[in-house]
C-alpha cells in the first residue's frame, strides 16, 4: 500500500500485502503471500469480508466500510465500529469460551479484524431456509445469552470494571443509533427507507394506528437506550450465527453496547419465530409440521437453558455488588426468589423486544431472507401478516404472557390464522 497509515477499503492484493507483515497471520496461513488466495465474499449490509487461504490454513478478514454497504455512501458510518467489535469478541470469548471465533489480529488503522475461519460452518439463517437441523442449537444459544448477560453485569463483575466498560462502549454511538431508528421507530411510521410487501397495507396501518402499542414500543426503546445492565451482542439473529450439523458459533457483534439483559434473547427468539412463520414457503407439506415443531423446540430450549444456566451462575459466580450473599445466604436466607423475579423480568423484556424485531424485519430496512426469498407475493404477504400480528400481540402482552409454553401456543395459533 502507498500509505499504510491511511484507511482505504482494501482490494484482495492490498490485503495480502498488509497481512504478510503480521507474524501471527503468516504463521497460520504461510509466510509467502504469493501462495495465498484472497477472495471477497461479503454479502452483508455493512462490511467487506475476505477469505484468505494459504498452504498452512485459512483466516477470515472483516473490514469495516465508512458507509452502509446496503445503501451506499449516502449513509456514512464510523470506522470505529471495528474497534468495538474487536473488544466485544474478546469479552465474549472470555465470558463463554469457544462460543465466538478466535481473533488473531486487529488493525485499527484499516478497521479490520482477522479471525478464525469457520468451516464447514454455514450461516444459520440459510440452514433454516434449507430445512436443516442443528444438534444442541437451543442449548448453546441459551447458555451463550445467559453467560454473556450474567458475566457482563454487576452480578459478576466488579463495579469499577463494569463502569469502565460502560464508559468504553458508550463511544459506540452511531451503530446503536441504527437500532434505535430501524428497530424501535421506523416500522411504526412512514420512514423514508421503509418498505413492505404489496398487499400488507391493512396490517401495517393497523399497527401504526395503535397508539398504545407504539407507546409500549417506546417504553422498551427507553430501556434499550438507558439501561446498561450488561454487554449485549446487539444484533443477535440467525444471520449472526454459523453452524454445522452439531456445532455453532456467534459472529458479528459490531452493534455491541451495554443494554438490558433481555435484549439479545428477544432478538434471537424473534428470528426463530420468523423462520417458523416462513416455513410454508420453503417446505413440502409432508415436511412442514415436523420442521416447524423442531423450530419451536429450539425456542423452548433457548429459554430453558438460559434460565438453568443463569441460575447456576447465580449460585456459583454471584461475586459482584448486586444481590450479595451478605444479604441472603450469609444470613441463612435463600436468594432463589430474587433470582426467579429477575428472570421473570428478563423474560418479560425479551417478549417485548421479540415482537418489535418481528415488525422491524418485515417493515423497516434490512428484511430477513426467510421472507424475502419467497417469490409468491400472495403467500409471502400472508405469512408476513401472521408474523406482524403475533409481534403486535407480544408487544401488547409481554408483561402478562409468562411461560414459554404460552409463547409457543401463541405461535401455533397465529400460524393457523388467515389474516390476509
Amino acid at each position: 500500500m502507498d500509505n499504510p497509515d491511511q484507511y482505504r477499503p482494501l482490494s484482495p492484493e492490498e490485503l495480502a500485502e498488509r497481512l504478510s507483515t503480521v507474524p501471527a497471520i503468516a504463521g497460520r496461513i504461510g509466510s509467502d503471500p504469493a501462495g495465498w488466495q484472497v477472495k471477497e465474499v461479503g454479502d452483508g449490509n455493512l462490511n467487506l469480508v475476505f477469505i484468505v487461504r494459504g498452504p498452512k490454513g485459512s483466516v477470515i478478514v472483516k473490514q469495516a466500510l465508512p458507509y452502509v454497504r446496503l445503501v451506499g455512501d449516502s449513509w456514512p458510518l464510523p470506522l470505529y465500529r471495528a474497534f468495538y467489535e474487536n473488544h466485544a469478541l474478546v469479552r465474549q470469548a472470555r465470558r463463554d469460551p469457544g462460543a465466538v471465533p478466535e481473533v488473531y489480529h486487529f488493525d485499527e488503522t484499516q478497521a479490520l479484524i482477522v479471525m478464525e475461519f469457520l468451516s464447514p460452518h454455514k450461516i444459520l439463517r440459510r440452514k433454516l431456509i434449507d430445512g436443516e437441523t442443528v444438534g444442541g442449537l437451543g442449548g448453546f444459544l441459551g447458555r451463550f445469552c445467559a453467560r454473556t448477560a450474567f458475566r457482563g453485569s454487576e452480578l459478576s463483575m466488579k463495579s469499577a470494571d463494569k463502569k469502565a466498560d460502560v464508559g468504553l462502549f458508550s463511544g459506540n454511538v452511531e451503530i446503536p443509533a441504527i437500532t434505535e431508528a430501524l428497530v424501535f421507530t421506523d416500522p411504526y411510521y412512514g420512514a423514508e427507507m421503509n418498505h413492505h410487501t404489496e398487499g400488507l397495507d391493512p396490517v401495517v396501518s393497523g399497527l401504526r394506528s395503535d397508539a398504545r402499542l407504539k407507546a409500549r414500543v417506546q417504553r422498551l426503546l427507553m430501556k434499550f437506550a438507558s439501561n446498561t445492565e450488561t454487554m449485549v451482542h446487539g444484533d443477535l439473529h440467525s444471520g449472526s450465527i454459523m453452524s454445522t450439523s452439531d456445532e455453532s458459533k456467534v459472529i458479528d457483534p459490531e452493534f455491541v453496547q451495554y443494554g438490558p439483559m433481555g435484549f439479545d434473547l428477544g432478538m434471537l427468539v424473534a428470528n426463530f419465530l420468523m423462520a417458523y412463520f416462513s416455513q410454508p414457503a420453503h417446505r413440502y407439506p409432508s415436511e412442514l409440521a415436523g420442521y416447524q415443531d423442531w423450530l419451536l423446540s429450539v425456542i423452548d430450549e433457548v429459554f430453558t437453558e438460559f434460565e438453568a444456566e443463569f441460575r447456576r451462575l447465580w449460585e456459583t459466580e454471584r461475586t459482584g455488588m448486586l444481590y450479595p450473599a451478605a444479604l441472603f445466604e450469609d444470613q441463612g436466607q435463600s436468594s432463589a426468589d430474587a433470582c426467579a423475579a429477575l428472570l421473570a423480568e428478563i423474560r418479560t423484556d425479551a417478549h417485548g423486544f421479540c415482537g418489535i424485531e418481528m415488525h422491524r424485519r418485515t417493515l423497516s430496512l434490512a428484511h430477513n431472507a426467510d421472507f424475502e426469498d419467497i417469490e409468491d407475493t400472495v403467500l409471502k404477504r400472508r405469512l408476513e401478516a401472521r408474523n406482524l400480528e403475533m409481534g403486535a400481540e407480544l408487544v401488547r402482552t409481554s408483561e402478562t404472557l409468562g411461560s414459554t409454553e404460552r409463547l409457543l401456543d401463541l405461535a401455533r395459533r397465529f400460524n393457523a390464522k388467515d389474516i390476509l
